[in-house]
């Protein structure tokens, strides 16, 4: 799948011995080299995208994984359940231990296992004696840090007074305002965007810049039509918008033979990794049904009405195979379309 870059160094052909030398650093395989593309480990897919960046499905939600000099990067965490199986895969990945988790939104099959690879991990922010600073043992003990939008926070830590739906050990210890955010770790760029009222009011993609992939979360679902959850401020325009967005990031491949991969990689929430291409077809697939919905408004037809009427037959096969997927989402659309709650 993969095909290797060759740099020229001019500066080699006056300097023989230096360029053995070179060439036989850049021979040396990393302990990433000797991986599987593919590879189950404890019921878990793990999928080789980058010759550092990884893919684990089945714990939940997809989770990414970014591996570098400083360790490990995540975008979600899958469920509780599942960590343990997603420690163990990690560890057949890298023995570099987990520095960030970086939760793309709320739900419980995203962020369950906060708590766990939090715990295994360990903080980036340390002394010269190798102990965690002050402000980060009071918040995780000196784990991995947890970041997220200020939205995932509230969601999870119910500020108003009700019972929180997460322990504390699982909220977000680096939560930020603003619709962009960013960090740079493992010589990468990572950039964080918030995407308001999209598949909830909780939604952020995680795009990791050097390595080309952006975690996309549940704005984008392969296995199904997308869950457009309006009892938690989601909202169709929103899913559009941020569908949009990710076409706007993502860049395909380009006409030279020599090039690795497939251009940008776009994670989703969960099902296989996609490129531009899948995303704008995904896009298209819930406009149409939008427009058809919206036409079936317009003849004054009920939401019952509408949903026997099949608006979204042609897409069915492939994201309806779920049980009420395919009313749910019509309903959503119906209810965004006409302001109903």
């Amino acid at each position: 799948m993969y095909s290797r870059k060759v740099k020229r160094i001019g500066a080699l052909m006056r300097w023989p011995l230096a360029a053995a030398l070179l060439l036989g650093a850049f021979a040396a395989p990393s302990p990433a080299d000797s991986l599987p593309e593919e590879m189950e480990v404890d019921g878990l897919h793990i999928e080789r995208l980058r010759p550092n960046f990884y893919m684990i499905a089945g714990a939940g939600s997809n989770i990414s994984v970014d591996v570098g000099v400083d360790g490990v990067v995540l975008a979600d965490a899958g469920s509780q359940d599942n960590a343990d199986r997603v420690l163990a895969a990690l560890k057949k990945i890298t023995k570099l231990p987990i520095r960030y988790i970086i939760d793309t939104n709320a739900e419980t099959d995203h962020v369950g296992g906060n708590a766990k690879l939090s715990k295994a991990g360990l903080t980036i922010f340390t002394s010269a004696l190798g102990n965690s600073n002050l402000l980060n043992s009071f918040t995780n003990g000196g784990g991995a840090s947890i970041l997220a939008h200020d939205s995932v926070l509230r969601r999870m830590s119910a500020p108003t007074g009700e019972k929180a739906s997460f322990p504390a050990e699982s909220w977000p210890n680096e939560a930020f305002l603003d619709k962009r955010h960013y960090i740079r770790i493992n010589d990468e760029p990572i950039e964080i965007t918030y995407q308001a009222a999209a598949h909830s009011d909780a939604d952020s993609f995680v795009f990791f810049r050097k390595s080309d992939v952006v975690a996309a979360g549940d704005v984008l679902d392969t296995t199904r039509f997308p869950k457009i959850d309006i009892a938690h401020g989601g909202t169709l325009q929103g899913e559009i918008d941020a569908l949009n967005k990710l076409i706007e990031l993502a860049i395909p491949r380009g006409p030279f033979i020599y090039e690795p991969g497939e251009g940008t990689y776009v994670i989703p929430g969960h099902g296989r990794p996609c490129v531009q291409l899948d995303v704008v077809d995904y896009r298209d697939m819930v406009v149409e049904v939008r427009d058809a919905v919206e036409d079936m408004i317009k003849r004054d037809m009920t939401l019952e009405q509408i949903q026997a009427a099949h608006p979204a037959l042609p897409y069915e096969t492939e994201y309806g195979t779920e049980a009420g997927s395919t009313n749910a989402f019509v309903e959503a659309v119906y209810k965004s379309l006409t302001g109903k709650k």
